[in-house]
């Protein structure tokens, strides 16, 4: 007979937006007439830079000429977006990556939930808490992970992110293999500092382990002394796989398309202790299940690292980190502490009290959506996160919502 993946009936977090869902709908059924302001998604609401729409536009007129037509592309993205990423992101700021090892996908989500795939099912994975559910959930999916208790899976190395260590996390006291990382960090919406990063680099090299470095919203750092890619740290190319977006960067989160860095002198080892390259293995399983983003898609994420595109993007996060700092000046007047937003669109909300309570505070008493803290795992409880993606006139009658709730 046809057996499930047992694995997939461990599952716990996907309650949270399920849960969210479910009493927006019954607010909204109760005062059909009350406007609802979303705070919660990370969704952008800004158009796309003209920039990327003209090259989007330029590349579908090329699709209807026979002579400039094409149909697949090379599954690793055309060299032209490959070469671009890595002279601006990269080169420019002194970090030694090459075209070649740079592979262009369809979402950093996406590629942080495969990448799973090339490791070994008993390995010791390393997680923060809070989290973006992706990793977790889906090292469950593999068989990582032991019984849902108490909040937490057996069988995964938490790292706490607290008020207390600046929702930077502590090495882990017990050896582990793999560990995920995120800054500037969702949902806390903090930063690491290169002299903090380094300590992990060092880890993973004395250890034999693997940093993930997910950079998904690095457009929003505002301070020059942060770290933009983990490979401006010395010798994180042999220890780290960094997965990059379009999403928040440039809106692309309904066109799709990212890319993930692994450097062909970044290794991982076999059961007798023998030395591989993950470039090589990653290649082999992109090439094999990928078949590529598509032409006009590249060519308008190509356009962002023009002279009219940086202005662009550049703009868009500045739109955000604006309602951002709004947020901040508005929910610290209420007696809030707040971090992030600074160079994040995410801001981290302590509530003094539980994640779901205010949450429906919010939601019934101003109209507002936020996240629950409490979603992205138990050190998250008594926070809620809010996200900056919404239009300013939005987020300042949000605001306005709130203080006549709460003041």
């Amino acid at each position: 007979m046809i057996r499930i993946n047992s694995h997939y009936t461990k599952l716990q977090a996907s309650y949270l937006f399920s849960d969210i869902a479910k009493r927006v709908a019954a607010f909204q059924n109760a005062h059909p007439d009350k406007e609802i302001i979303r705070l919660g998604i990370g969704d952008v609401t800004m158009p796309l830079p003209d920039a990327c729409i003209q090259a989007m536009h330029q590349a579908v007129d090329e699709m209807a000429d026979p002579e400039t037509f094409r149909g697949y592309g090379p599954e690793q993205g055309y060299d032209f977006l490959r070469e671009a990423i890595a002279r601006e992101d990269f080169q420019a700021r002194g970090a030694d990556i090459n075209a070649h090892e740079i592979f262009i996908s369809d979402g950093a989500k996406c590629d942080t939930g495969n990448i799973q795939e090339l490791f070994a099912r008993d390995i010791t994975v390393a997680i923060p808490d809070p989290v973006y559910p992706v990793y977790l959930d889906t090292n469950v999916m593999a068989g990582r992970t032991g019984a849902f208790k108490n909040g937490r899976y057996e069988g995964i190395v938490y790292l706490d992110c607290t008020a207390e260590n600046g929702f930077v996390p502590a090495l882990p006291e017990t050896p582990v293999d793999l560990i995920y990382l995120c800054f500037p960090n969702n949902p806390t919406g903090t930063t690491i500092t290169r002299n903090e990063l380094q300590v992990w680099v060092d880890y993973a090299r004395e250890n034999k382990a693997l940093i993930l470095y997910d950079a998904a919203y690095v457009a929003f750092i505002r301070d020059d002394s942060l770290p933009q890619s983990i490979y401006e740290i010395p010798g994180a190319r042999d220890v780290a796989i960094e997965f990059r977006s379009f999403s928040k960067t440039a809106g692309f989160t309904g066109t799709r398309c990212a890319y993930t860095v692994v450097p062909t002198t970044c290794r991982a080892f076999d059961d007798k202790g023998q030395e591989h390259d993950l470039h090589s293995l990653w290649n082999r399983r992109h090439c094999t299940k990928f078949n590529g983003v598509s032409y006009p898609i590249q060519r308008a994420a190509e356009a962002v690292y023009s002279e009219e595109g940086k202005k662009q993007c550049r703009a868009l996060s500045d739109y955000y980190l604006h309602n951002a700092a709004l947020v901040i000046e508005k929910m610290t007047a209420l007696g809030f502490a707040c971090v992030g937003g600074k160079n994040s669109p995410y801001i981290w909300v302590s509530g003094n009290r539980g994640s779901w309570e205010l949450f429906d505070l919010l939601l019934n008493e101003a109209g507002v959506v936020c996240t629950p803290g409490a979603g992205f795992g138990r050190c998250g409880e008594g926070y809620i996160r809010i996200s900056a993606f919404n239009s300013y006139e939005n987020v300042a009658k949000a605001m306005q919502r709130i203080e006549k709730a709460l003041g």
